[in-house]
């Protein structure tokens, strides 16, 4: 099929406004969702002068998928789980099979996906091209340390195999769908007896002891996160809950309970997802009335959240959908900040450098924005992929409602501190970053623009957040 496809051989094509999941700048787009590969791969080579992205169930917060005026291409139509290895630990799937149906079908046989984010309504192929990162970083890495392999659709229209350590592969990986379209993947997985957690909840009385709580040697549980309040000051400032979990062996369940005969058993299934294009997500009713998020309702809510967690608390038992997706439970949850939306701002900081953090957190915490979600967590090795985001040390994300007074200069001052202490944003979750520091943040910069200038020179690959950022 030449380049210049007519629009009508292509499938299903539609023009629906897109936005992210923070709902802050919503664009409109020609929206394709093949369903075989070839129909991705006539999609791609008609894809039009602005170009196409892939996008999977919508939950990059930012700009990242949408592709104003040009092509976006839903993936979510590919989703078949192609083979198990039910004694190797490994999965051929396509990229549009999500990590909640994955855990579904993977825990009956003792196998759990080894890297998942917040929520499980993301795509094996989102995953990749933000290369998420999970509670367990410092010991299991980001998503693409696990996946040896993938098939990848490039600005040619052909489809081409890439391995683990290719310049291309390191592109792909955290590379927000600008190398091509990912079709399928392999995934190494990791062994699980039981679908329970065992988890350990503390509190820590201000960011000082946090930190502290959080380094301490001793036994240390793989997986760990920590719940800030960005609205206590004073001697409180940064006070908050750390949760510390491992997967749970069988005999940590009670005897005679169905949790003990079926230990392998999954949560019934969550919610569907919130559906990834359709303009319906743009005009749906709003959970929470305008202006109820104020930082009095919110330091309300804080503060009796903090006083309910435990000072501390070993050995709870929850279950792994619970305790990995605690938000999936509550369909739309991204409309309780308003028809405005929220940006959700996620930076990492060094080791060494608490200093920059503990800044971070007192600017914040005297401006007094209402964040409800502000989670704290650590970051071991880095990924290999070029605009991979983490990197060892300290990473801190936050929501705040989009429409508050002086947001945009804050956050603007915010990210010459991530940047003049040596970090970065979220490239997932961002949709105002200032293009002069991602330079500074981003050292592969270069490279990763060398590479889609020689693969796709006439710019097939193209998003709302490429353009803005000039990836």
């Amino acid at each position: 099929m030449p380049a210049d496809a007519a629009p009508d051989t292509l499938p299903h094509p539609s023009v629906a406004s897109v936005t992210g999941w923070g709902r802050t700048a919503p664009t409109t787009a020609r929206v394709i969702r093949p369903r075989t590969y070839q129909e991705a791969v006539d999609a791609v080579r008609g894809c039009g002068a602005r170009g196409g992205i892939p996008r999977g169930l919508g939950r990059a917060y930012g700009d990242a998928a949408q592709n104003a005026g040009g092509t976006v291409l839903g993936m979510t139509g590919l989703a078949r789980i192609h083979a198990i290895d039910a004694a190797g630990g490994t999965v051929l799937c396509d990229a549009g099979v999500s990590l909640h149906h994955l855990a579904q079908v993977l825990l009956p046989l003792g196998w759990f996906v080894p890297v998942t984010p917040g929520t499980g309504h993301v795509t094996v192929g989102g995953a990749i091209g933000a290369d998420v990162h999970g509670r367990n970083h410092p010991t299991a890495g980001s998503f693409t340390r696990h996946v040896p392999s993938l098939e990848l659709l490039t600005a040619d229209g052909e489809i081409c195999s890439v391995g683990q350590g290719t310049p291309l592969f390191d592109a792909t990986a955290g590379g927000m769908g600008l190398t091509g379209v990912v079709l399928t993947a392999t995934l190494r997985l990791q062994p699980v007896q039981t679908a329970w957690m065992t988890v350990d909840t503390e509190r820590a009385g201000d960011l000082d002891d946090l930190l502290a709580r959080m380094t301490a040697t001793g036994r240390r549980r793989p997986y760990s996160v920590a719940w800030i309040d960005l609205l206590a000051r004073g001697a409180a400032t940064g006070r908050g809950v750390l949760t510390r979990a491992e997967h749970a062996p069988p005999e940590a369940l009670r005897v005679g309970t169905r949790a003990r005969r079926t230990p392998l058993a999954p949560r019934p299934t969550l919610p569907p997802a919130a559906p990834s294009l359709a303009a319906l997500d743009l005009v749906a009713p709003d959970l929470v009335p305008e202006g109820l998020m104020s930082h009095r309702t919110v330091g309300l809510f804080n503060e009796l959240w903090f006083r309910a967690a435990p000072r501390a608390r070993t050995g709870r038992l929850r279950r792994a959908s619970a305790f990995f997706h605690p938000l999936d439970g509550v369909p739309q949850w991204n409309r309780i900040y308003g028809r405005g939306g929220f940006v959700h701002y996620q930076f990492v900081v060094g080791d060494g450098q608490e200093d920059a953090l503990c800044r971070i957190v007192r600017r914040t915490a005297a401006r007094r924005f209402p964040s409800l979600v502000a989670v704290l967590k650590r970051f071991g090795d880095a990924s290999a992929g070029w605009l991979s985001f983490p990197v060892p040390g300290w990473t801190l994300a936050l929501d705040i409602p989009a429409g508050l007074p002086g947001l945009a200069a804050f956050l603007d001052g915010l990210d010459e501190e991530v940047a003049a202490a040596g970090g970065r944003v979220c490239l997932a979750e961002d949709s105002r970053l200032r293009p002069d520091l991602l330079t500074a943040m981003y050292p592969k910069l270069a490279d990763f623009r060398a590479l889609r200038a020689e693969l796709d020179p006439r710019g097939v690959f193209a998003s709302d957040l490429s353009r803005r950022l000039g990836l």
